[in-house]
C-alpha cells in the first residue's frame, strides 16, 4: 500500500513537498505513520499521545477531510497532510495554541454557576459538547475561519453553547454577550465541522441554538434585513 504525504520543513528550499511511502498493511494511519517512522524515514513528523481518540493530537488531514490518524484506517493513494488554517511546525506537526485562545475570549467556562439539582435531562443536553478534545479539526474544516483569523471558531461556540445550556449557569446573557461578535453571525452554517468531528459533537446546531438565544436577549441577526445585531439590558 502507497501513501503521500505533504513534507514540511521551514528551512527547506522549497519548504514543502510531497513524499511517496510504501507501507504493509496497517490497521489505523499511525500505525503506518509509526511505520515508516520507524522503518523508512526517520525525519518524518507528527504527533500523537493516546493512540485511543480521546487525546486528539494526531489530527491529520487525509484526502481533504480531518480525521484522527489513530482511527483512520488508510487505503492505497491517500494524500496525508497537516490540518490547515494552523501553522504547520514541520511536517504533520502544527501549532495549536492561537486557535485554542479562543476558549478564553469567547468565554467559553462556567461564570456564575449556581447549586441546582440536575436530572437525567438536563444532563443530556450538555454532555456531548464536554466530550470535546480539542483537536481542531472542526476549526481547519471551517471556512469562515480560513477567510477570517478572528472567528471565534465551532468548537469554542459548541463549547459555550453547553454553559448556556447549563440550567446552573445564571450569566447566560454574558456568554452570549461574548459571541456575538466574529461569532455566531458569522458562521455559514455549512456543517463542515459537524461531519468531520470525532466525538460526534454537532456544533452547526449548537451554534443555531446559540443565535436562538441571542435573538431572546436582544439581539438580532446582522445578516438579515441589514442592520447591525445590538443589545437589551434586562
Amino acid at each position: 500500500m502507497k501513501i503521500k504525504i505533504k513534507r514540511f520543513h521551514p528551512h527547506f528550499e522549497p519548504p514543502s513537498i510531497d513524499m511517496e511511502y510504501e507501507v504493509d498493511n496497517a490497521p489505523t494511519l499511525l500505525d503506518a505513520l509509526l511505520q515508516i517512522k520507524r522503518q523508512k524515514d526517520r525525519t518524518l513528523t507528527f504527533d500523537y499521545m493516546c493512540r485511543s481518540g480521546v487525546c486528539g493530537s494526531c489530527a491529520v488531514r487525509v484526502e481533504g477531510k480531518e480525521v484522527l490518524a489513530c482511527q483512520h484506517i488508510p487505503k492505497d493513494g491517500e494524500y496525508i497532510e497537516p490540518l490547515s488554517v494552523v501553522d504547520v511546525i514541520r511536517d504533520l506537526s502544527v501549532r495549536l495554541e492561537d486557535a485554542l485562545v479562543t476558549l478564553g475570549s469567547s468565554k467559553a467556562y462556567p461564570l456564575d454557576m449556581q447549586k441546582v439539582a440536575m436530572n437525567e435531562e438536563d444532563e443530556r443536553l450538555i454532555e456531548r459538547q464536554s466530550d470535546c478534545i480539542l483537536c481542531s479539526g472542526c476549526l481547519s474544516s471551517c471556512p469562515v475561519y480560513e477567510s477570517n483569523e478572528a472567528f471565534l471558531g465551532p468548537f469554542a461556540l459548541s463549547r459555550v453553547w453547553r454553559y448556556v445550556a447549563d440550567k446552573r449557569e445564571r450569566a447566560k446573557k454574558e456568554h452570549i454577550d461574548a459571541v456575538v461578535q466574529n461569532g455566531i453571525w458569522d458562521c455559514t452554517l455549512c456543517g463542515n465541522c459537524t461531519q468531520v468531528c470525532p466525538q460526534g459533537i454537532d456544533p452547526k446546531n449548537d451554534i443555531l441554538m446559540l443565535q436562538s438565544k441571542a435573538v431572546q436577549f436582544g439581539y438580532q441577526n446582522p445578516n438579515l434585513g441589514g442592520f447591525g445585531s445590538f443589545g437589551l439590558e434586562f
